[in-house]
């Protein structure tokens, strides 16, 4: 049995959330009303994961997770609401250690829980599974404090030192044409994408196009959020969008991100959500995009830490057509579900830790 531990204000909250992990049948459930009463709780009950309320009188839902990741390291599933000040907290949250997040219902919890209820289990089972890495989760601690006294600058990016693996190849523009960057990315994606983004050159040379699983209010701050830490451009795509180098865009969520041309020229543009694919914005969807307009070996992809197996599919007939693809090693990935997938596929061209993922795009790709 996964013991879990919920912590949430709301008497109905709790009492909803208790009859849904309950009736999963794989959870034993333990309650706190408030961080304060979590925080005296967490040596008797010894969580294997937690759902943390954003938004609590008292000690916030931020306060009590950076004490937890402090005291007892654990995998935390934040439970944040749909708007903007949420959406902003619940991506500060996973900055500072957070596995992933729920978005509450937008209407009447009671009436609307049910939509959620599987996904919620879906998520927190993930995330029971996660790796925690006391040491790993205080230097991404320090990190996003670091930055948040770095508000509208943008950090020269700091390159990590190679660990003498065997040199990779570089790729090379063909008729002056520049190729793609393919990144997909869900659980525990916001902070990888942190430290992925945050080491790569405003003058990298090749647009980068992001599908990171998320709601529609949640990617317009993550887009915003990245910008302001990478010397990269991060914009969020809503509309028709021209591709540039030194740019890196996020396929807005609820939707898709596809490829198309415009008067010869590669732009993005959003698609509404299609049944052929589960997880949205797709990572399958965005590479066979690619791949009707640009050549394989005009193409990278990048698939990240993640449960599923979104992307996988695409990126290993990327690879079987000659294009390069790269996964996120198991040591470093909070859930190896995704880039796990592409491994075990033979799709994955090369595996790399998310700390040398930076340092091998560089070294892929033409200055």
């Amino acid at each position: 049995m996964t013991r879990l531990l919920v912590i949430d204000d709301s008497a109905l909250m709790r009492r909803l959330l208790i009859e849904i992990f309950t009736s999963a049948g794989d959870f034993e459930v333990a309650v706190a009303r408030s961080g304060a009463e979590a925080l005296e709780m967490l040596a008797d009950v010894a969580p294997d994961v937690i759902t943390l309320d954003v938004n609590m009188p008292g000690m916030d839902g931020l306060v009590c997770l950076d004490r937890i990741m402090v005291i007892r390291p654990c995998p935390i599933v934040m439970v944040s609401s749909l708007t903007a000040d949420g959406a902003e907290e619940t991506l500060e949250a996973m900055a500072l250690g957070a596995v992933d997040f729920i978005a509450k219902p937008k209407g009447a919890v009671s009436l609307e829980i049910d939509a959620i209820a599987d996904d919620l289990v879906d998520k927190v089972r993930a995330a029971s599974k996660a790796r925690i890495s006391r040491t790993t989760r205080l230097q991404e601690r320090v990190r996003a404090r670091a930055r948040g006294g770095l508000a509208g600058r943008k950090p020269r990016p700091v390159r990590s030192i190679p660990d003498g693996a065997a040199p990779l190849p570089r790729l090379s523009r063909v008729d002056g044409e520049t190729g793609l960057v393919l990144v997909g990315c869900s659980t525990g994606g916001p902070p990888a994408l942190d430290a992925v983004l945050g080491e790569l050159s405003e003058n990298f040379p090749w647009p980068i196009l992001i599908a990171q699983h998320m709601p529609a209010s949640f990617t317009g701050p993550l887009a915003r959020r990245l910008d302001r830490m990478c010397a990269l451009t991060v914009r969020e795509i809503t509309g028709t969008t021209p591709l540039l180098p030194g740019h890196a865009y996020i396929g807005k969520g609820d939707a898709d991100l596809i490829l198309s041309r415009r008067n010869g020229h590669l732009v993005a543009l959003p698609a509404p959500s299609s049944s052929d694919y589960f997880w949205h914005p797709s990572v399958d969807r965005l590479v066979d995009s690619a791949m009707r307009l640009v050549a394989p070996d005009r193409l990278v992809g990048v698939l990240m830490t993640g449960m599923g197996t979104d992307g996988a599919a695409a990126m290993t007939r990327l690879k079987q057509a000659g294009g390069l693809t790269i996964a996120e090693a198991e040591s470093s990935a909070v859930v190896w579900g995704m880039p796990g997938a592409l491994v075990q596929a033979d799709g994955a061209g090369i595996v790399r830790p998310l700390g040398r993922i930076a340092d091998a795009l560089t070294a892929l790709l033409p200055a």
